[in-house]
């Protein structure tokens, strides 16, 4: 029975570089559209870039641009990046579209209609400086729960905690690095608690296929954090939060119908932009749209995404289309991260490859497809590229075992028989590499392609021992040996075929190739079960696929370091967030400085200087007044009272003007952002203490 089937990944923002970490999921996405074509399938693969936000925005007035000017010329680049690497999209689009926006306001209305959308007043983080409402991405601060510094003001990156940013400890504003503080504003709510009885009943449930087969909504490690976040607290109480999808201007995204100012968060609009994509390629080609997502549609629905957004994948998305009338995904598949050399994707190894650059290094984008997919199973596992072991795989694996297939025998048949097969059906070697046909598939079928590329390399390895066993090189020599030789060949040329069809979801380019070696119009997952007739016409064999080479990869590293190089080079200096290096100095010059800590018996605003902060200083040995310019950086000068300082001890006194005299310096950090912070001194710490 032919399915019907629609696949997306998640959308890339627009506001960078395509890496080999969106690679990873896009090659896993297009692997399993490709098999399920191959299949016979009517699947249907859409993405589009992520355009709205804040961040876009802010990165369009940077470059002195309209924010759809910047947005086109970034999806251009990143539709670029993903052919390079043969990702077969059958439309990519823009969550910046007509269709979305109609969409978009569809859905809020249903669900408003639906009683699922409240307005409230709220207070909210504004920067002071930038005079703007902060969203929840341009705070950061200490995450509440596990109190991991740096982390987002929506979601805590460390322990996976979805909180408001209010909640973080000591936040800032990722835009001017200034203390946010609260404004109230009024915002639109999806009452989200309101769908948990439906979430927890979606989260576990499953879907039966039109083929018999039973397909969870979620991977078990993902069900596992759903309930987590689908529980109660101590008193029965849900702890589903209700979900802000409103944002203020200025702010680059769609308006909400009715609230002039109001902008539909981009996490609203973004999901929805797999059905607006999805649209327009119904309008293009002649679909029925509805059909893929109409409240009762038998059609199949599965999202291909980062753990990282499991949270909105797997409540907020499903809960929006149950109540604005749609179906719900059939599945949605999250993967974990790529690191590099077992490590983080790193700027500074040149390890954070970006797509392009391994692209214009001329590295085959197969070999890549083919690294990761042999690393990939159906779990929220990351995955590492060990790029030593990237060279010997590919090497081995693909050259060595699978296209070394059809280069041991074609030049026999092309010049022994003028190209032509002979009947090998009854081939033990072939029924055997057809009777895997069907585990094969289930592999595919199930996203464990580690799993299958091992099985079918076992299979590589079964006919390059059947090579060796009947050696044709020496059958050629041999007088009365013509029709084995023809035999042993066909059956060569027959595996490569089998192969082929195997690999053909992973090398698209490759089995393109092959498929045209083979003179065959195309390559058919049923054609694993049948063999090239008495007679079949083969083309001349031209080699497949190259080696890696070890200088190409120390080229892309190289590439890759020197790119963030000429990157900072090229960046005018006053951009720098950060100030010059001061002249070298010797060891000699630091020691005459004698820092000591001291504590702060009193601070207080100096009468008549906007400037200055007067600080009484307890330095154990002797008390002594000492007036330092940071009344910008702390407009509260009486919290800092009883704290420790350090302080140069060894300055002569100085006169302050009309204020008095300064009898050393206090010691802080100048901030990016132009503040004056005082440094930290541990507890332990007392007055009089030598720094050193």
């Amino acid at each position: 029975m032919t399915r019907k089937i629609l696949v997306t990944s998640a959308l890339p923002y627009a506001n960078g570089s395509i890496h080999l970490g969106h690679m990873v999921e896009h090659i896993q996405t297009d692997i399993w559209v490709r098999f399920q074509k191959i299949r016979g399938h009517e699947c249907y693969y859409c993405c589009a870039d992520d355009t709205h936000g804040t961040p876009v925005m802010l990165a369009a007035q940077k470059q002195g641009m309209a924010p759809e000017d910047m947005i086109a010329q970034v999806r251009e680049a990143h539709l670029a990046d993903f052919t390079g690497f043969h990702i077969g999209y059958d439309n990519y689009y823009s969550t910046h579209s007509p269709e979305n926006k109609a969409l978009s306001e569809q859905i809020y209305l249903a669900l408003k209609a639906n009683g699922k959308i409240e307005s409230r007043v709220i207070e909210q983080l504004f920067d002071p400086e930038k005079n703007m409402f902060l969203p929840d991405r341009f705070v950061k601060g200490e995450c509440p729960k596990c109190h991991a510094k740096d982390q987002y003001g929506d979601n805590c990156e460390v322990c996976g905690t979805t909180y408001s940013p209010t909640e973080l400890i000591n936040p800032y504003s990722v835009v001017s690095g200034a203390t946010p503080v609260l404004k109230t504003s009024e915002h639109f709510f999806f009452k989200l608690g309101e769908c948990a009885d439906y979430l927890k009943e979606w989260t576990a449930g499953t879907t039966t296929l039109s083929d018999g087969r039973i397909q969870p909504h979620l991977q078990a490690e993902a069900l596992n954090k759903m309930n987590e976040w689908l529980g109660t607290d101590e008193n029965g109480n849900g702890t589903l939060s209700d979900w802000d999808i409103s944002r203020d201007a200025p702010y680059f995204g769609f308006e909400i119908p009715g609230a002039p100012g109001k902008y539909f968060y981009v996490w609203l609009d973004a999901p929805v932009g797999y059905m607006a994509s999805f649209q327009n390629l119904c309008n293009r080609i002649g679909l029925n749209y509805e059909e893929f997502f109409k409240a009762d549609s038998q059609t199949e629905m599965y999202h291909f995404i980062g753990k990282d957004i499991l949270y909105f994948h797997a409540l907020f998305w499903p809960a929006m289309l149950k109540f604005s009338g749609h179906r719900a995904p059939t599945g949605v598949f999250a993967h974990g991260f790529l690191t590099v050399d077992g490590q983080k994707m790193s700027k500074s190894r040149g390890t954070f490859i970006t797509a392009k650059s391994y692209l214009d290094g001329g590295l085959n984008p197969e070999w890549m497809r083919y690294y990761i997919a042999a690393k990939l199973n159906s779990k929220i596992e990351d995955i590492d590229l060990n790029l030593n072991d990237f060279i010997t795989r590919v090497n081995s694996d693909l050259v060595g075992k699978y296209v070394n297939i059809a280069a041991r025998a074609a030049g026999f048949i092309t010049k022994r028989f003028e190209g032509r097969l002979k009947d090998v059906a009854n081939s033990q070697l072939i029924q055997k590499l057809a009777a895997e046909s069907d585990a094969i598939a289930a592999d595919f079928e199930n996203r464990e392609y580690a799993k299958a590329l091992r099985e079918i390399m076992a299979l590589a390895d079964t006919v390059n021992e059947y090579v060796d066993a009947n050696k044709p090189w020496e059958l050629a020599k041999q007088e009365g040996q013509e029709q084995r030789l023809h035999e042993v060949c066909s059956e060569l040329i027959n595996a490569f075929k089998i192969l082929s069809i195997y690999l053909a979801p992973v090398l698209p380019k490759v089995t393109e190739r092959a498929a045209a070696f083979l003179n065959l119009n195309g390559l058919r997952w049923a054609d694993t079960a049948t063999v090239l007739p008495e007679g079949h016409a083969i083309n001349k064999y031209e080699h497949l696929m190259q080696r890696v080479e070890q200088k190409q990869v120390d080229d892309l590293i190289d590439a890759n370091k020197q790119s963030m190089q000429t990157a900072a080079e090229a960046a005018p200096a006053e951009e720098s967030k950060y100030a010059p290096v001061a002249e070298q100095a010797s060891f000699d010059d630091f020691m005459k400085i004698d820092m000591r800590v001291a504590k702060v018996l009193n601070c207080e605003a100096v009468e008549g200087s906007t400037k200055l902060l007067k600080f009484d200083l307890d330095f154990g040995f002797e008390k002594r007044i000492i007036f330092s310019g940071i009344a910008a950086s702390y407009p509260e000068p009486a919290a800092l009272n009883g704290k420790m300082v350090i302080a140069v001890a060894n300055f002569a006194p100085r006169k302050m003007a009309k204020f008095g005299m300064s009898e050393g310096m206090i010691l802080s950090a100048a901030t990016a952002d132009g503040k004056l912070r005082l440094l930290d001194v541990h507890e332990g710490a007392q007055p009089g203490d030598k720094v050193g």
